[in-house]
Parts: C-alpha cells; sequence; structure tokens
C-alpha cells in the first residue's frame, strides 16, 4: 500500500494458504469513488485484492456498509453508504467476483445476525483472509472477533490473515490520517493475534 512506510510483514505464497475465505470489506463506492468518507487512494486496493480471488479461487464473502436512513452510526460518523444508494455498490474493478454479500448497518460485520452461522458452516480448518476497508475501522472490527471466535470455538486450524497491500483506510487532513491509522490498526491487530503479511504471492 503506497501510503504506508512501515516495513511490510513478510509476503506469503498462495500455496502456503490453507483452504482460503476472503472477506472483502467495503471496497465500494461511497468509500473509493463519492460521499463523505470517499478517498480515491483506497481504490489501489482493488487490484491486489482482484489478484487475491482471481489467483486462488477462494471461497469469498463480500461485506458492504449498506445503512438505514438515520442509522445509529450518523451519530458518529458523516452520512454515507445508504442502502439503495450508489455508494453501497461495490466498485466497478471487484463486481465481477460478487458473489455472496452481507450487508451491514454498523461498522463490524461480525455484528450481524447470522454471521456466526454462516462461520460455523465454513468448517475448522482453513485460512480467513480479511482484505479492504477501512483498516483501522470495519476491518479492524472483523478481524479482532473472528480471532475471538477461533479462540473461544478452540478452531485452532484456523487463521486470520491480513495483507497489507489489501487494505486501507481514507485521509481526512487534520481529522483522519490514513498512515497513522494503517500502521497502528495493523500493529493492534498483530498483537492480538492476527497474522499480518506484506502480500499474498501466486
Amino acid at each position: 500500500m503506497a501510503r504506508m512506510n512501515r516495513q511490510p510483514a513478510e509476503s506469503l505464497s498462495a500455496e502456503d494458504l490453507n483452504n482460503p475465505c476472503v472477506f472483502v470489506v467495503d471496497m465500494i463506492n461511497g468509500f473509493t469513488r463519492e460521499g463523505a468518507l470517499a478517498d480515491p487512494a483506497i481504490a489501489a486496493c482493488a487490484s491486489p485484492i482482484r489478484n487475491l480471488l482471481e489467483k486462488t479461487q477462494a471461497k469469498s464473502l463480500f461485506i458492504t456498509d449498506c445503512h438505514e436512513q438515520g442509522a445509529a452510526e450518523f451519530n458518529s460518523f458523516p452520512e454515507h453508504c445508504l442502502k439503495g444508494s450508489a455508494e453501497s455498490q461495490v466498485m466497478d474493478e471487484l463486481s465481477d467476483f460478487v458473489g455472496e454479500v452481507l450487508e451491514k448497518n454498523c461498522i463490524s460485520a461480525a455484528a450481524v445476525p447470522g454471521f456466526t452461522d454462516w462461520l460455523d458452516a465454513l468448517g475448522e480448518n482453513r485460512d480467513l483472509v480479511v482484505t479492504g476497508c477501512c483498516t483501522d475501522l470495519c476491518v479492524l472490527q472483523l478481524a479482532l472477533p473472528l480471532v475471538s471466535y477461533i479462540n473461544q470455538m478452540g478452531k485452532s486450524g484456523m487463521r486470520v490473515i491480513i495483507p497489507e497491500d489489501c487494505v486501507d483506510t481514507y485521509h481526512i487532513d487534520g481529522v483522519h490520517d490514513a498512515k497513522f491509522w494503517n500502521e497502528t490498526a495493523l500493529d493492534l491487530m498483530k498483537a492480538n493475534g492476527v497474522l499480518v503479511v506484506g502480500s499474498i504471492k501466486a
């Protein structure tokens, strides 16, 4: 990811992955093209995410902000990604990979009713690869609950993996510094048992 100066972690080979499932978080127009929280730099993640999906042929779940009018989240963030709007749609660069979609009305996909049932159906021996945006918000709040789920359920054959080149967050001068929050979030996830790698090579 171009905005990060930190030394990236070592990369993994796609062959090192165990029956992966790829989560694609909020790679939608409202974070890459238009709207109050859009940052075009986030679109740079689309290419490595696309490569990951192409090379691994992994099962995937696209997770999208899809807010109701007057959503409680708008007490903390500007109105964005309303249900049925162009902002809530997956960006064109990834749209041909969309299969299963989970719509969320909050930051964390883990809070969506039925999400744990979906995880249970995955089985035990597979890697969970989390990609997308925003690193310090929706990605963080998916990755950490996934680690807790694995630990609580004793699913030692599962790992949560973050490829640095497949995640990003938005930048607003004086409000939300993308470089700082990316680095902070990646360090927090690593400290909590997430495997942070530079990339996943074919």
